[in-house]
């Protein structure tokens, strides 16, 4: 069974999209349509902009989506799923591709999520880190011993088996860092980021997502979307609402989800948008599986 997976925030870049723009009528109307609905050039940032312009959490995450989206959108008959899947941000891709939002929903979503998740950001000084080689258990249990109130560290994203992303208050991500690798952990690495995503700390910016989620018009997706916060298959659009409310506080639970999605029949994952991360994690999770393969648009 045909899979496609849609990235997260992160795996932008400079001329991101411009190909598609210039070689795609579909494409050239789609990007230009995005440039009216938020009101500035977001293509000539993605096409032209450092990386700095596109770090800015306001530009990254439409710019993911819309890249994503768009190149799903361009496969035209190629582009038959049978189940689809995002990592956190790249669930509204794999919504809009499967057909449960629309496109200017979706970019409308995105962008008041982006902009929500940059105030909880600058109200609170805050952080991730990636922890690698470490049992899932562990880091959960350090992260419980050093979280107290008003300073709190968890489990934020399980990618694949032996990599799991910590978020939280500077102060805890710090000590947790040191605890995990004297627990045993190979590496505890800070990630540049703008705060601690799929924490509690984000509950200011799940609030006003909220809102947004709930008043906004949701199909029946023309296959399952398999969703970040219990790694299972959706297809109804108040369960799929309410998921995607939760997600903005709670953990990605990736390594389950592409379990899951193999366990239910997924042999063919293919990697919708830039960077080639979640080809990685796939075929990381589906280690000694022969069955099952990862890759991009071809």
């Amino acid at each position: 069974m045909k899979a496609f997976v849609f990235p997260g925030q992160g795996a932008q870049f400079s001329g991101m999209g411009k190909d598609l723009y210039e070689s795609n009528p579909i494409a050239k109307e789609l990007f230009d349509k995005a440039d009216e609905i938020l009101g500035f050039e977001i293509t000539k940032i993605m096409f032209e902009g450092s990386d700095e312009e596109l770090r800015q959490t306001k530009v990254t995450q439409p710019a993911v989506f819309l890249h994503s989206v768009i190149s799903a959108l361009c496969m035209g008959d190629a582009f038959q799923p049978e189940m689809t899947a995002g990592h956190s941000l790249g669930e509204f891709s794999a919504l809009v591709a499967a057909g449960a939002l629309s496109f200017e929903d979706g970019l409308k979503l995105v962008s008041q999520r982006a902009q929500a998740m940059q105030k909880a950001c600058e109200a609170a000084p805050s952080t991730m880190a990636a922890i690698i080689a470490l049992p899932d258990e562990k880091i959960e249990e350090v992260c419980s011993e050093v979280s107290k109130p008003g300073n709190i560290v968890v489990p934020a994203n399980y990618n694949c088996p032996g990599q799991v992303v910590i978020s939280g208050n500077i102060e805890a991500i710090n000590e947790a860092c040191e605890k995990l690798k004297a627990a045993g952990a190979k590496r505890a690495l800070p990630l540049k980021v703008g705060g601690a995503f799929h924490s509690p700390l984000m509950q200011p910016a799940k609030d006003e997502l909220q809102a947004a989620i709930e008043a906004t018009t949701f199909a029946t997706p023309k296959c399952p979307v398999y969703q970040n916060v219990d790694g299972k298959a959706h297809t109804n659009p108040e369960e799929i609402k309410q998921n995607l409310i939760a997600q903005l506080t709670a953990p990605v639970r990736w390594t389950l989800e592409v379990q899951t999605m193999i366990a239910d029949g997924a042999t063919d994952f293919t990697e919708c948008g830039p960077g080639k991360v979640l080809q990685g994690l796939v075929a990381k999770i589906a280690k000694g599986n022969e069955n099952v393969t990862a890759h991009g648009i071809e």
